[in-house]
């Protein structure tokens, strides 16, 4: 609502709606004035799905046939060049338009050749409105074609065109290369994390065998770059996915199948943790709320494996039959599709629609996974052990759930004795503290504002659930007082339209153990209740380390970086004999005021909101520094100790 007709309501006038009330953006002005609608967000996440729009467009040319090497560089000043040796995108005047074709391409939304002309059989660009939009979001943009025995040129900026379509010069090959600087008058942040883009490109090179990927990074003083190229395919997807887990069986199980112009292939294996890490993709964009492919999958995969349990008697005749949790504990898997129409959820693509691919996915896996077990008896037979001991976990975390039910501990009438709660009941309105320690805990709730924050103490260290089944979670006094205070259960039972809060910060000290103790939760929230980050609810309290006090004026710091910034910027010297710095031990050491002040008040706090960017990267985190593999977590020292700055000790 603008400020104007607030405004006017609280003055108690009423504004005529009229023909005047009615805009016409025209061209990509819609973009620049809505970015959120096409690419999410102008975060960091917004930034690097520009790039990941133009690298769309060039893997959409592997998947015609036409290309089979993309180069990505980030250049010096953070502008992006993408080049590809496709056909290049076609330069002649465009019949309805009447301008070239790559400046409709790159103007006009919705204009594409993935709308059925013939161009491409499979793409992941549905919508036609990748290019248009980052040319729109971008200070200026740069497209090169070879086509025709031509280097073509065009510049735009800002989304508008600069010069007409001009022959650079000639060649001999073809392609296109995309320079463009994302605009600062709508991006938060213009620098482009390099890790970011190695993952979601590695994982491009996987999903298109044989296609090779050229990252680079031209910023620092030596560039660096690697070449992401993988022979194996989404097999060696899996295998990258398990290479620091304790596989069950060496090979992976692949399974590939297609109907009319869709087909489906799918790699999986197994490995001795107690979580399932699966990950669609349909045309090469992940769909990180599955759909149709991943429901069929599901549905085969619980129906084989019960079946061929009940032929060669894993389950007797008066067993449960396997649950589908049973069956994918441990499973790592990725389901690809390619279809020529696919009906996606939103620009995103967050969730495949397409029904006829749930029937293709069923049939193949039914069929294919069914063989695959009667050909490798002894594989069968090890993932049979692990699935009925799944099961057995599962009923004991049952009669652990109801037994706790019982005794009020998952009453959703009943909450923590030790919850100091809020007024309001909104939860959208609510937010709850996870607080370290009694002490720290006594503090926040003096200091709080009862109205609509609540506090919940925790003391000690409560279970590292990478390492447990979800029946040790159930029995475990640390963890129960959270879901008890969220309300929205756990696991496959979770319910975010439940949850009491919508602001689940996590406040823990400024030092080693509290850093631990964010760990352990973080790691609980993402394997229990993931939807709870996935939405946007999970924060970290920032509690500054440091009061430093000269005369009758302070400030607080975070860190010891935030300390030496704030005496600069004040001009203060630590030498100084009227300076004191107080360094806090814990939360437990400030007074309520002090911690309102600093950590709890809206106005004044800084809180970090945790994000999930890529599932198959947080997983793998969470499995190195919690999991029983000590390699990994050595390994994780090793690469990254030179940047410790502050060990407490």
């Amino acid at each position: 609502m603008s400020d104007e007709i607030l405004k006017n309501q609280q003055n108690g006038e009423k504004h005529d709606y009229n023909e005047n009330d009615i805009q016409v953006l025209e061209g990509l002005e819609a973009v620049r004035k809505r970015p959120g609608m096409y690419i999410g967000s102008t975060s960091a996440r917004g930034l690097h799905h520009l790039v990941y729009e133009i690298v769309d467009n060039s893997v959409d040319e592997a998947l015609a046939g036409r290309c089979d090497t993309i180069t990505v560089t980030i250049n010096s000043d953070n502008s992006i060049t993408v080049s590809d040796n496709g056909a290049g995108i076609p330069v002649g005047i465009h019949k309805q338009m009447g301008i070239p074709t790559v400046e409709v391409v790159h103007t006009v939304l919705h204009a594409g050749g993935k709308f059925g002309g013939g161009g491409y059989t499979v793409s992941g660009g549905l919508h036609g409105v990748g290019a248009s939009v980052v040319n729109a979001l971008s200070e200026y943009l740069e497209v090169e074609v070879s086509r025709e025995g031509h280097v073509h040129y065009q510049r735009y900026e800002r989304g508008k065109t600069m010069c007409p379509l001009q022959i650079k010069g000639n060649t001999d090959k073809t392609g296109t290369t995309t320079t463009f600087k994302p605009d600062g008058q709508i991006f938060e942040t213009l620098e482009f994390d390099y890790n970011t883009l190695l993952t979601r490109f590695r994982e491009m090179a996987f999903l298109n065998r044989g296609v090779r990927i050229i990252l680079s990074d031209s910023r620092a003083e030596e560039p660096t770059g690697e070449t992401l190229y993988y022979e194996g395919g989404i097999n060696s997807y899996v295998a990258y996915l398990n290479r620091k887990e304790t596989v069950l069986h060496p090979d992976q199980i692949y399974i590939s199948g297609e109907k009319d112009t869709s087909s489906v292939e799918i790699s999986m294996q197994y490995n001795d943790s107690y979580v399932e890490n699966i990950y669609c993709y349909a045309n090469n964009i992940i769909n990180n709320d599955g759909g149709t492919h991943l429901t069929g999958f599901r549905a085969a995969l619980t129906k084989v494996f019960n079946d061929y349990a009940r032929k060669y008697n894993f389950l007797k005749d008066n067993d449960k039959n396997l649950a589908g949790e049973d069956v994918r504990e441990g499973l790592t898997a990725i389901i690809s599709v390619k279809l020529s129409n696919p009906q996606f959820e939103g620009q995103t693509k967050e969730k495949l629609g397409n029904s006829e691919i749930r029937t293709l996915v069923e049939t193949v896996v039914g069929d294919k996974l069914e063989q695959y077990l009667e050909e490798n008896p002894q594989t069968a037979k090890m993932i049979f052990e692990k699935c009925l001991t799944a099961a057995r976990a599962r009923e004991a975390a049952k009669k652990a759930r109801e037994l706790t039910r019982r005794k009020s501990a998952l009453d959703e009438t009943s909450l923590p004795g030790k919850l100091a709660d809020c007024s309001e009941k909104d939860p959208t309105l609510c937010e709850i503290f996870i607080v370290e320690g009694d002490s720290a805990g006594g503090s926040a709730k003096v200091g709080r504002n009862r109205e609509y924050q609540a506090i919940l103490p925790l003391w000690g260290k409560m279970l590292n659930v990478e390492k447990s089944r979800i029946d040790k979670v159930y029995s475990n006094e640390k963890l129960l007082p959270v879901i008890k205070a969220l309300g929205a259960n756990i696991g496959a039972d979770f319910d975010p339209t439940k949850l009491r809060y919508h602001k689940v910060i996590i406040m823990a000290d400024a030092d080693v153990d509290g850093s631990h103790i964010r760990m352990l939760l973080m790691t609980f929230f993402f394997r229990y209740m993931r939807p709870l980050i996935e939405n946007g609810y999970l924060y970290l309290a920032q509690p500054p380390l440091y009061k430093v006090e000269r005369s009758k004026e302070f400030f607080y710091a975070v860190d010891d970086q935030d300390m030496e910034r704030q005496l600069s910027e004040k001009g203060w010297t630590k030498n100084d004999k009227n300076l004191t710095i107080q360094r806090f031990k814990g939360l437990g050491e400030m007074k309520p005021e002090q911690l309102w002040e600093t950590t709890m008040n809206p106005e004044t706090r800084t809180i970090l909101r945790v994000t999930l960017e890529n599932a198959a990267s947080a997983n793998e985190i969470f499995s190195d520094l919690m999991g029983d593999n000590v390699e990994p977590r050595k390994d994780f020292i090793h690469e990254n100790a030179r940047y410790v700055q502050n060990l407490d000790i």
